[in-house]
């Protein structure tokens, strides 16, 4: 009686709570998740197991410990380099104006380090449980040690800005001549949905981006207004040289084209995990009802249906980037990010692909997100990955984009359809 009353508060939850307030947070640490529980498999993990085995060698580096070799085992380039001075993050009492936090990344994986820190950050996406942490003792002895966080991190990590479950942000602070957010300040999630004059507060920004203008490279210096700030002094920087030593970094960058790619790849990731867990709970709760009703075990109920459905409309509208705020002015970046970037995409017959970038009005030339490729977002439960193949086939292939999709031009929904025809078989319906 106990697991049905259990069950049935449950499905009230979803019929008549979740619908009004939006994404809730998510208890991901009970079944069906259990998500310090369970042994990871991502590609940390994977190096973690690697270095215990004895099949990787690193080496240590006088100037960047064992930063370099993290890089070079996990395939994560230098040229992501971004550079964020804001004290908001782990290793906060390491990181300033005049040492910010190097952040390095590819498709799945983050690294972060700091001068003189006491551990290089790592971070990767897990098929089953979205963003899972660790770190790395700066300490010269052989072999390194991977250790995987316990909680510190979800503080910040698994809340209402990381859609309820363990996942990726990029935060944009009034910061001051330390760093710390301003009291009083408002403080943005940013991704590629936000407006371009709430980005990059707190980090430092190498690019140029005409007449738009950003919060990144000043600080806040007004007590009484802390989000007065001279934006256009730290306006279309090419060189860092004026406003912090980069000497102490792996190059001279933190690159505005770089920085556009990690704020939207951080929620695509949050978003394909939330859907996943949605899917997998809402399916776990079903059975318990289904056996204590005596009704067929594979019985989905409406309220699951809504749940699986909603979670996966928010995954295909931004995957699609319905949502985008559009540029207003070219943007160039300072880096080889941008050329890395676009070198590595899955072409289609007319060489057109999913990583080119626009970069005048908007960031992908094809906006449709390339994680659409991930082991992640394959491994997606079958109803989510039905519900998205469904919905973006209609989106991409209707007469008319449906409403709420009309940022999409008709040429723009049949270079996709044909990239994703050739680049990803039996994704689309028709």
């Amino acid at each position: 009686m106990m697991k049905l009353a259990v069950c049935i508060a449950y499905a009230l939850v979803c019929i008549y709570v979740l619908p009004s307030i939006g994404w809730a947070q998510f208890d991901f640490e009970k079944p069906p998740i259990n998500y310090g529980e369970v042994d990871t498999h991502d590609r940390v993990a994977a190096l973690a197991t690697a270095i215990e085995k004895g099949e990787v060698q690193f080496n240590y580096d006088a100037n960047h410990g064992w930063l370099p070799d993290v890089l070079k085992h996990l395939q994560v380039s230098d040229q992501s380099q971004v550079l964020v001075f804001s004290k908001t993050s782990l290793q906060l009492h390491k990181i300033s104006p005049r040492t910010p936090r190097a952040l390095y990344f590819n498709d799945d994986v983050y690294v972060g380090w700091c001068q003189q820190g006491d551990v290089v950050e790592l971070a990767a996406t897990d098929p089953e449980l979205g963003a899972v942490f660790y770190t790395m003792d700066q300490e010269p002895s052989s072999p390194p040690r991977i250790v995987r966080d316990r909680g510190q991190c979800l503080t910040c990590h698994a809340t209402a800005r990381t859609q309820g479950i363990p996942g990726y942000l990029i935060r944009s602070v009034y910061p001051d001549n330390n760093g710390r957010p301003r009291t009083g300040s408002r403080t943005y999630v940013t991704d590629h949905s936000s407006p371009f004059e709430q980005r990059y507060g707190g980090w430092y920004v190498t690019g140029s981006h005409g007449q738009m203008r950003h919060l990144g490279n000043v600080r806040s210096n007004d007590r009484l207004d802390p989000e007065l700030m001279n934006v256009d002094a730290g306006a279309n920087q090419q060189t860092l040289e004026k406003l912090v030593v980069t000497e102490p970094y792996l190059t001279e960058h933190s690159d505005l084209v770089a920085l556009l790619v990690l704020e939207h790849q951080s929620q695509m990731h949050n978003l394909i995990a939330r859907a996943s867990m949605e899917a997998r709970t809402a399916a776990y709760y079903d059975r318990g009802i289904n056996e204590a009703l005596g009704r067929p075990l594979d019985s989905v109920s409406e309220s699951t249906i809504r749940r699986i459905n909603s979670a996966s409309e928010a995954l295909v509208r931004y995957m699609l980037f319905a949502d985008e705020v559009g540029l207003t002015s070219p943007i160039c970046g300072t880096s080889k990010f941008a050329e890395q970037f676009v070198a590595s995409a899955k072409l289609d017959q007319q060489g057109r692909s999913l990583r080119e970038l626009d970069l005048q009005h908007q960031l992908l030339k094809n906006p449709c997100s390339y994680l659409i490729y991930s082991e992640a977002f394959d491994r997606m439960p079958r109803p989510v990955m039905e519900y998205v193949k469904r919905r973006v086939t209609e989106v991409l292939t209707l007469p008319k984009a449906p409403a709420g999709y009309d940022r999409l031009t008709d040429a723009q929904r049949a270079s996709i359809a044909e990239i994703l025809r050739d680049t990803k078989p039996g994704f689309l319906g028709v």
